[in-house]
């Protein structure tokens, strides 16, 4: 993997090279907004003075404008990352595949000629199947990319409707037939835990994404977010036994499957674990752009955190006067050990103790003392190189991640 060689000094905390740098592009509409949802989604307006047309597509001159700001937004933000090769791009949202295929292609482009982005660079694009069309999904692949993220989260038409989704099971396997003719690389997201599932229901759920093919799974405990519509009028979910049961099976299913469970909710074919999620566990760097995107990016005298303006409106406006980061913020030194296992602690290989060094800057006696404890509390393991959760650890990661939280 490619990286950029730093003068060793005192200045940069220890950090000899930068770390890999992806590309994450925020796509902020949906058709409607789901009832569980806490991303910055926004429902798009019928009638086309609120970005729709009648029929529920996107209007073409405010998808013509996003894309722009896009554009622009990525030009304002290269003097932080000159000269460094981008490994991986991820359009998520929202929906991203609203977008048209040429509208995808001119991104696309725009980005070749803009930053050195690796040729074997995986390009992921999230799909609702609502918004499944051949002919559309052909354009994706001929633009660049090579991977889809498919938000099936369920092949039961009850529990589809109680998830407020706009697609139903018939839909879900167009968008999966679609998906197999342009793709060869495509993961499915199901979701357990929903109103009044049974452990039955969820199972066949999973034997139904195994059948399907697909090379890639992640399988999330359904959650009653802040600000939703869910968290205000909650509905009848498993209790937190049969949740645990579910996981549990879950996880042998997909194994049994020939599924790798590489990280807290996600399970891969050989040789098929996400390499953008990857990179984020890893505490890798990323660009973020579109409307609420949050970036990550590595200097030798610091590591900073930017969020975009959220709103669609606002971050089009700021875009038009040049940039619309709204916070940018280092992390300090002290927060930095925490940040790092926040995401490596997800993994379920956990990593090379090396690592934390090449990633933070800092000497792994800032946690040793706290990665022992957690090992005595029978959390982690370690030998000489490597340190991984144990199953405990991995079923209660929180209690795990505190151990890391700095002192007030």
């Amino acid at each position: 993997m490619t990286k950029i060689a730093l003068p060793t000094t005192r200045s940069n905390w220890g950090l000899t090279a930068l770390p890999p740098l992806a590309l994450y592009i925020h796509f902020p509409w949906c058709v409607k907004k789901c009832p569980y949802c806490d991303f910055n989604s926004h429902a798009l307006k019928f009638g086309g003075s609120g970005g729709s047309g009648d029929d529920g597509r996107l209007d073409a001159t405010l998808e013509s404008q996003y894309i722009d700001a896009l554009i622009a937004d990525l030009e304002s933000c290269l003097p932080l990352v000159w000269g460094r090769p981008v490994t991986s791009i991820f359009m998520g949202g929202g929906t991203p595949s609203l977008f048209s295929a040429e509208s995808m292609d001119r991104l696309l482009a725009a980005i070749r000629a803009r930053v050195k982005l690796l040729p074997d660079a995986e390009i992921t694009l999230e799909a609702n199947p609502g918004t499944f069309e051949a002919d559309k999904f052909a354009g994706f692949a001929d633009a660049g990319i090579n991977r889809l993220s498919i938000g099936i989260q369920s092949f039961d038409d009850a529990k589809l409707k109680a998830l407020g989704r706009i697609h139903d099971r018939d839909a879900a396997h167009r968008a999966i037939e679609i998906a197999h003719r342009h793709f060869d690389n495509f993961n499915l997201d199901l979701m357990y835990a929903l109103p009044q599932q049974t452990l039955a229901e969820a199972l066949a759920d999973i034997d139904t994404a195994i059948a399907a093919g697909s090379t890639h799974v992640s399988a999330y405990h359904l959650t009653l977010e802040p600000n939703t519509l869910f968290h205000r009028y909650p509905p009848a979910v498993p209790d937190d036994d049969l949740a645990a049961d579910m996981q549990d099976a879950i996880e042998a299913r997909l194994a049994a499957a020939g599924f790798e469970h590489y990280e807290t909710s996600a399970f891969a074919r050989p040789k098929r674990q996400a390499k953008h999620n990857l990179n984020y566990w890893r505490f890798g760097d990323y660009l973020g752009i579109g409307a609420g995107a949050h970036a990550k990016i590595s200097f030798p005298d610091r590591v900073i955190r930017q969020m975009r303006y959220k709103q669609p409106a606002d971050y089009l406006a700021k875009m038009r006067e040049g940039s619309a980061v709204q916070t940018e913020d280092a992390i300090t030194l002290e927060q930095l050990p925490f940040e790092f296992m926040l995401n490596a602690l997800r993994l379920t290989d956990g990593f090379a103790l090396n690592l934390f060094t090449e990633r933070t800057g800092l000497p792994l006696t800032r946690v040793i003392h706290e990665i022992d404890r957690a090992c005595a509390e029978g959390l982690l393991q370690r030998d000489l190189e490597h340190v991984k959760p144990t199953e405990q650890g991995r079923r209660f990661l929180n209690t795990l991640l505190e151990r890391f939280l700095p002192d007030d």
